[in-house]
């Protein structure tokens, strides 16, 4: 069942949306001023936000931009509630982030068919995220595979040799000491590219072989790094 959170600090206004969209069997939050609804917004992750523009404290496009501007709620749409005919009111909803508006009185068609338009979105532009996650993933298994390799085939091959060193009966401590600082040298290698691996914010994907992609770790593909 989607959830909708309705901000608006008329009663009246609240009972006749929820009513409505529990006819049509959504599941209904309210909030009556613009704090309660960001904090419940934050808290309870609805699908979709009905918000009043005209409210007392924090005004509804205060709210909006609040609400698009932060990492929790900035993918919930908002459809902006307004009895309004001030085109400039709409368009700073619209600069705030709001993706659609419903003029007072509501017209129950009108409003649904809005509703379900943002919803549709909302779900394709979750699909979007979660296809290019799988994307992210993949590549990133490409790249610490491509990656980690050869400093563990390195590693492998001197552990090799130590075993045979220390199986001759004069045994060469040069020879192990230098096995042993390449063995090091590798260890630091893979250290190295999985700490890029895990700091990197938006990973630079580019490809790779059969159709294969992989993340860029070149210094210019570590531009979005954490500092």
């Amino acid at each position: 069942m989607k959830k909708i959170l309705v901000i608006d600090d008329q009663p009246d206004n609240v009972f006749i949306l929820q009513d409505r969209l529990e006819k049509e069997g959504f599941e209904v939050l309210t909030a009556y001023d613009g704090e309660a609804g960001i904090k419940k917004a934050i808290e309870l992750s609805p699908d979709l936000i009905l918000l009043d523009i005209m409210m007392p404290g924090i005004s509804g496009l205060e709210v909006c931009l609040d609400l698009t501007n932060r990492m929790e709620t900035k993918n919930i749409p908002i459809i902006l509630v307004t009895a309004l005919n001030d085109a400039n009111n709409l368009q700073e909803g619209f600069k705030a982030g709001a993706f659609d508006y419903v003029k007072k009185p509501f017209n129950r068609v009108e409003l649904i068919a809005r509703i379900n338009a943002a919803l549709r979105f909302r779900d394709a532009n979750n699909l979007l995220l979660e296809v290019e996650k799988m994307k992210t993933y993949a590549a990133t298994i490409v790249t610490a595979n491509h990656e980690i390799k050869q400093p563990l085939t390195l590693i492998n091959l001197s552990i090799t040799a130590v075993k045979r060193e220390l199986n001759k009966e004069s045994i060469s401590k040069d020879a192990i000491q230098k096995r042993v600082e390449i063995i090091s040298d590798a260890g630091k290698k893979i250290i190295e590219i999985l700490d890029k691996l895990s700091n990197i914010k938006k990973p630079i994907i580019v490809d790779y072989l059969n159709n294969m992609k992989m993340i860029d770790l070149s210094k210019d593909g570590l531009s979005e790094l954490d500092n």
